[in-house]
């Protein structure tokens, strides 16, 4: 354990930590479902490799004021996940408390065996850029950061009119226009499946439209990742952040989206739809009637996460910028 301004700093276990950590969270500016320690958990036995975690505590007269989820490989230090499979990473810290925080963490990692620390999709809203970076180079290390990617999102407005007069004239036109043509198809039906005791039949169906939406989702969906998909998709559900959404033509599942739903965010996880009904943009529509979802249920945000896809603009996205931090010790 190391002791650093007053501060404590020490490993943890996440079995041991996670309903403290849960309950901490709230009180950060990491606090997304990335940084929940059930999904840390789930990433650790479907996708980590073997790979030892090393999460640091940093505490003051016991109360828990940060959290490092990081791990070690030889020389380097990383986040806890993965870019692939994570949008969002970066270091939970108590809101007001950043610079002791980052101080404490670098005051016990000096006594680790590492070169260099990559840190990817930290947000460009993140203490991490403002205050761990200067913090570092104030001890001699090389610390920087670099445009990785974006996650477009949406501020969303009171009720559903508002945010088609939030779009550019042309899309609030296409909008409209796909949404007549899809009731004038056929019987169209949008609906959950968040409550259901089994979900296995259910992401079986989401897991078939995710194949045959793009054949670069194919090559992506490993048997790990699918495991791991299954496993994370069954932790939200029982922490209630999941959101499984289908969009149904003539009876049949044409397109279906998971989302997670927590602290006032709506994030888009992933999708996939039928291309038999792609004239119809069944899968443009379906995340726009999660849009018109979040706004009616009074939600904050709507979050389209990880990627620059035309239709996240489209309907109204705005770019919060990803970066992969370096930090190496000269």
């Amino acid at each position: 354990m190391t002791v650093c301004t007053a501060l404590s700093v020490r490993t943890e276990d996440i079995a041991a930590i996670e309903a403290e950590w849960r309950e901490f969270l709230p009180a950060t500016s990491a606090n997304r479902v990335f940084a929940m320690p059930a999904w840390d958990r789930v990433w650790l036995d479907c996708l980590s490799h073997g790979a030892e975690p090393h999460l640091l505590s940093v505490r003051r007269e016991g109360k828990l004021v940060g959290l490092a989820p990081l791990m070690q490989r030889g020389g380097e230090i990383t986040f806890l996940g993965s870019a692939d499979v994570c949008d969002y990473l970066d270091f939970i810290v108590a809101t007001g408390h950043e610079q002791e925080v980052f101080e404490a963490i670098l005051e016990h990692l000096e006594g680790l065996p590492w070169r260099n620390m990559h840190l990817e999709s930290v947000p460009g809203d993140s203490p991490t850029i403002a205050q761990l970076l200067p913090l570092a180079r104030k001890r001699g290390y090389l610390a920087d950061c670099m445009d990785e990617d974006v996650c477009p999102r949406i501020d969303l407005p009171g009720d559903w009119e508002a945010y088609l007069t939030s779009l550019t004239k042309k899309d609030r036109h296409e909008l409209r226009r796909k949404l007549r043509r899809l009731q004038a198809d056929g019987e169209v039906r949008y609906y959950a499946v968040d409550n259901s005791d089994d979900l296995g039949p259910d992401l079986d169906d989401f897991l078939r439209l995710y194949r045959l939406g793009r054949t670069e989702k194919v090559g992506f969906l490993t048997p790990e990742r699918e495991a791991f998909f299954r496993r994370m998709a069954s932790a939200m559900a029982e922490l209630d952040c999941l959101r499984l959404r289908f969009l149904e033509v003539d009876g049949k599942r044409v397109s279906s989206v998971i989302c997670f739903d927590h602290a006032g965010t709506i994030s888009l996880y992933n999708s996939g739809f039928d291309p038999a009904y792609q004239s119809l943009s069944v899968g443009l529509l379906l995340k726009a009637m999660c849009v018109r979802e979040a706004i009616a249920s009074g939600k904050k945000v709507f979050d389209f996460l990880r990627g620059s896809e035309p239709y996240k603009y489209d309907l109204g996205g705005r770019n919060l910028t990803l970066f992969t931090c370096h930090i190496t010790r000269t």
